[in-house]
């Protein structure tokens, strides 16, 4: 059974709740005006942890077939026979019913916005199908983290700083536009849609540089709506900075570190914008 969790966990790369989960808590952080209550905080842990693996199990099993024709995943779990389908629907099943347990505990409002933010992280998993704006929408999906942290603490959206989830779509949509990447030449022989197989991986990593540029000028703008002070601030530079790296060690002609140095490097970088916000609330 451990084992059987094991695989479960890795095939829905569970490890990378890391890159939205951190939004999530600065919407949460933000909502409270510092720390939140305890109660409220662990929710939002299992509603975020419940979403997006109800959202990545659903993934896999839709493009389970694309998965298997690609030799860059074709080692997946579904494809390779190590989880079978009843498998991966309970576990989605599972995952959602988390979801919304989480998002009734919090309050009417979280639990009403719930079934319109998780439909569109599993939409989501379709639009490669017949749009290249995918990356868009997968950032708007993850745009709701910080939403939804806000909500869960004020039950409402007033006074919410939108600028913070305008700045996590394009944020998104800059990594998964590199990301989508790797599989431009098969997605363009199998018919499914992206930017890269679209424009291709050189004027899609130019794409992602400005989605990233729009981004970070939307966090600088949040720090402002937020009224926050110059920890925060100081916070957004060491994560453009982290960018303009991560920007440096991955180029269209060398998608080595893509999967690497690229994933831990968002990582970094969302931790370090919810720490920035956290520093700003407890010393302001």
């Amino acid at each position: 059974m451990l084992k059987k969790i094991a695989v479960l966990l890795e095939m829905i790369k569970f490890k990378l709740t890391i890159f939205a989960m951190p939004f999530a808590f600065m919407g949460t952080f933000l909502g409270a005006r510092g720390i939140p209550a305890l109660r409220v905080f662990l929710l939002v842990i299992l509603a975020m942890v419940g979403a997006r693996t109800c959202a990545m199990g659903f993934n896999r099993i839709v493009d389970a077939r694309f998965d298997k024709a690609n030799p860059r995943t074709a080692n997946r779990a579904i494809p390779a026979g190590s989880v079978s389908m009843v498998e991966a629907w309970s576990m989605v099943i599972i995952a959602g019913l988390l979801f919304f347990t989480a998002a009734w505990m919090l309050n009417p409002l979280t639990l009403k916005l719930a079934p319109f933010a998780l439909g569109l992280t599993l939409f989501y998993s379709l639009t490669k199908r017949f749009t290249s704006f995918c990356h868009l929408i997968l950032g708007v999906a993850l745009a709701f983290s910080p939403l939804g942290g806000w909500v869960a603490v004020r039950g409402s959206v007033a006074f919410f700083p939108w600028a913070l989830s305008a700045a996590v779509l394009f944020w998104v949509a800059g990594f998964d536009t590199v990301y989508a990447c790797l599989d431009a030449e098969f997605d363009k022989k199998t018919g499914l849609h992206s930017l890269p197989s679209a424009i291709g991986s050189k004027n899609a990593f130019r794409l992602a540089a400005v989605f990233h540029c729009i981004a970070f000028a939307l966090f600088l703008y949040t720090g402002i709506q937020a009224e926050l002070n110059a920890a925060y601030f100081v916070g957004v530079a060491i994560a453009a900075g982290a960018l303009f790296y991560q920007h440096r060690i991955v180029n269209p002609d060398d998608l080595s570190r893509v999967q690497g140095s690229f994933f831990s490097m968002n990582g970094f970088i969302s931790l370090v914008l919810f720490f920035a916000t956290w520093l700003a609330l407890i010393t302001g």
